[in-house]
């Protein structure tokens, strides 16, 4: 691909923020077909699936982020210059071709596509069958976009494959990809991991913890309790696992106070056997994978530890590096314990719902990467290129 200029760029985000705003009523009757052949039982898929004016209003908000973010390709990284005279200097570049695989949210569609465009990647996407009339809406308009600039609309492509045809398109590209992003539930990403013949870069999987040490100011873990588990149970950063200091104190009464707190809320409890002697109607944890598992549901696990120690243990173990808090008033505990938990971002006495490009300072955002090469956490413009050294000599040889 070749390399446009920021001004190209920024004018075809113009014109899409434009015709997004002309075509609202296009995009979300579009929806209303995706969302009629949607079996509803699936809540969080469908909260996902949802377009509706509000959805609208916050694609072109994206879309604008990224148009006022500086273009991140060709930023000087180093500069060096060595005894033999060579110039030596490190410079952003494009990755080239981007699949992302996702499932249910229309809204990535906009938000991969401006992100990877802005940074002079082509991308490929690959969303589900159950948005595929709102996001054929949506590339219909990015492509009449880059035409009304005369750029060819090969930049923004979308795949309507079936399962069998993205595996086999999976194991073997019809076009050069230098990297893929399954973003979604354990399923999709195990599915790509497993025939994917380029890289991936792993993105969407939860299960993220809090820890209430028995510093905590109650009232406060309460309310970041509550806003981490239902404030949007179809996102990955909401809550799964509650870990509770047994040195809490009165914390027989505190566990019922979050039993309380939790089911007025509709939350349903998996509790271990120390919890089950405080709150005996709750249901036990019969089986490890529960620990393992992101609920993307009104559940939530609730167990006792010994100390911070057991429950950086027990994250370290089960958690899907994404999120983890922990609930103190001792900073030398936070910190140690911030500094100890292999997650992408680690909380002190704030909500895991942070978790997010827009509220972390990133703007729109790819995915969230629970991986560590190449990047972790919110992929953002500046985290969709990759380097490239240029070296400039006068007939050096090496001897």
């Amino acid at each position: 691909m070749n390399l446009l200029d920021t001004d190209i760029k920024n004018k075809v985000l113009d014109t899409v923020i434009e015709l997004l705003d002309r075509h609202r009523a296009e995009i979300i009757q579009a929806n209303s077909l995706d969302l009629k052949a949607f079996n509803k039982d699936d809540r969080a898929m469908y909260d996902r699936l949802v377009v509706d004016d509000n959805k609208v209003d916050g694609m072109i908000k994206a879309v604008k982020e990224v148009r006022e973010q500086e273009d991140p390709v060709g930023k000087t990284l180093s500069e060096v210059e060595r005894d033999n005279g060579l110039k030596i200097v490190n410079k952003t570049a494009p990755f080239g071709t981007i699949m992302i695989i996702y499932e249910s949210r229309p809204d990535v569609t906009v938000e991969a596509a401006v992100l990877a465009f802005k940074a002079n990647n082509k991308i490929l996407l690959k969303g589900g069958k159950e948005a595929i009339h709102t996001n054929k809406v949506l590339v219909d308009l990015w492509h009449k976009a880059l035409r009304l600039n005369g750029l060819s609309d090969e930049y923004i492509q979308l795949l309507n494959l079936k399962r069998e045809e993205t595996q086999a398109f999976l194991k073997n590209p019809t076009q050069p990809i230098d990297l893929i992003v399954p973003r979604g539930g354990e399923r999709l990403i195990q599915f790509v991991k497993d025939h994917a013949a380029c890289p991936v870069l792993v993105s969407g999987r939860g299960n993220n913890f809090i820890y209430v040490d028995h510093t905590a100011d109650w009232e406060q873990s309460i309310k970041v309790i509550l806003n981490a588990k239902t404030d949007k149970i179809s996102a990955c950063n909401a809550l799964d696992k509650i870990l509770i200091d047994k040195r809490l104190p009165d914390f027989e009464k505190k566990l019922v106070h979050l039993q309380k707190a939790l089911h007025e809320f509709e939350v349903a409890l998996l509790v271990d056997e120390q919890v089950k002697e405080v709150l005996p109607n709750e249901q036990v944890i019969e089986n490890e994978e529960t620990w393992y598992e992101e609920f993307l549901a009104l559940k939530a696990c609730v167990a006792l530890v010994s100390d911070e120690l057991e429950a950086i243990e027990k994250i370290n173990k089960y958690s899907g590096g994404h999120s983890s808090a922990i609930m103190t008033n001792d900073m030398a505990k936070a910190r140690e314990f911030m500094d100890r938990v292999d997650s992408g971002a680690v909380y002190h006495n704030a909500s895991t719902r942070f978790t997010d490009g827009g509220q972390m300072g990133v703007g729109a955002e790819l995915a969230i990467s629970t991986d560590k090469l190449h990047h972790r956490g919110p992929l953002g413009l500046e985290q969709l290129v990759t380097n490239k050294y240029y070296v400039y000599g006068q007939g050096q040889v090496r001897v």
